[in-house]
């Protein structure tokens, strides 16, 4: 039982369709890794390895990783940009056969750096699903120049494509800051008229939003609710998102409900 157990409002407990956490892992060791899990895994569902870090870690360490999250019950997957890298390469299966040798068993595919078709990022999806993955996509470019180009609509056709190709959830591309991407503008708020675009025209239970900052986490639980998917999120924000999304903070008591 947890510290002051009567005053914590319940939240539905994993495996969970909603109410998803995302959190990035940049490299920490097993050791830290581990501590986090003891504490928070039951707050959170999936851990990235963000971008192209897992190359630069012993497979040994990757796979102990690995392992120790899906103990907890927590679903460890690559960030995309290492699939980019693999198919820029011309390596997609060896990057499968690699990801499915170190425990994996979800991947992200992305096309937010390197160019690839809207075709063929779907035949890819489909691809990874055939060999067994469950497969979150990444819709967005982390260019703001290039992300400028999409207008929602854009976004909105990107993201029922994937989803058509067997994508179980998309992404929604904010990078790390959270600034600049997106709905984001150049300070990390949200535009509003594009993300009410957004929320009309998808399912919000198959979207992730990527939002780091604790504004635009405050944002969507008051505006989706507390089941709202979000990811990106700091490992040591795990904790204070859960307080947000229950009402334990001064920015939603009250303000939600489970």
């Amino acid at each position: 039982m947890n510290a002051f157990d009567f005053l914590t409002p319940p939240r539905s407990g994993k495996p969970r369709k909603n109410g998803i956490t995302m959190v990035l892992d940049k490299g920490m060791g097993p050791a830290s890794a581990r501590d986090l899990m003891e504490i928070s895994s039951d707050y959170v569902d999936f851990i990235k390895f963000g971008w192209g870090t897992l190359p630069l870690h012993r497979r040994d360490t990757v796979k102990e990783k690995v392992d120790m999250y899906r103990s907890f019950d927590v679903e460890p997957y690559p960030g995309g940009t290492l699939f980019e890298i693999a198919h820029l390469n011309d390596k997609v299966e060896e990057y499968f056969q690699e990801a499915r040798s170190l425990g994996f068993e979800t991947l992200e595919i992305s096309n937010g750096t390197v160019e690839i078709e809207t075709e063929e990022k779907c035949r890819l999806i489909e691809m990874a699903v055939d060999e067994g993955f469950m497969v979150i996509s990444e819709v967005g470019k982390k260019d703001p120049e290039m992300d400028r180009l999409l207008e929602p609509e854009d976004r909105v056709r990107l993201v029922r494509a994937d989803l058509r190709a067997g994508a179980s959830m998309v992404l929604m591309e904010a990078r790390e800051s959270g600034q600049n991407i997106g709905i984001y503008d150049e300070r990390g708020n949200i535009r509003e008229d594009e993300f009410n675009h957004l929320t009309d025209r998808l399912p919000m239970d198959r979207i992730i939003w990527e939002a780091p900052q604790k504004s635009q986490q405050v944002y969507f639980i008051l505006k989706i609710g507390s089941d709202v998917n979000l990811g990106n999120i700091p490992p040591e924000e795990i904790t204070a998102l859960e307080t947000i999304r229950r009402g334990l903070r001064g920015d939603t008591l009250g303000k939600v409900n489970l």
